[in-house]
């Protein structure tokens, strides 16, 4: 898994489409609502829920660079990424739904680095 030490950016800033596939499998994210995801480079997910309800997806970026995710048998969305900063460090991802007020804050468990001062 390759970090984000050499990546610097600020709070709110728009995850570009060349580094989505290093924010989301830099680590686990962490979910408010006790949820937990991780990232493959070849585009597994898994997601966990705070009861320990597993369950499998695929991740990718659509024809637009946006990130997508399909959670069989037909669930699909795609989200706008931006960076999660506090101090100096990435600290996770904030996905957004288009069009809708869904908003999913990820948290990495152990610091990504790399923040703009």
């Amino acid at each position: 898994m390759q970090g984000l030490e050499d990546v610097n950016v600020s709070d709110g800033e728009p995850v570009p489409a060349s580094l989505i596939p290093r924010a989301v499998t830099a680590g686990e994210l962490h979910f408010d609502d006790g949820a937990m995801q991780t990232f493959d480079p070849n585009g597994d997910t898994s997601y966990v829920e705070a009861d320990g309800r597993f369950t499998h997806g695929k991740w990718y970026l659509d024809e637009d660079g946006r990130f997508c995710s399909f959670w069989p048998p037909d669930y699909r969305a795609c989200y706008d990424l931006l960076w999660i900063v506090e101090g100096d460090e990435i600290v996770g991802l904030r996905f957004t739904e288009p069009g809708r007020s869904t908003r999913f804050d990820g948290r990495y468990r152990t610091s990504a680095h790399g923040a703009r001062p």
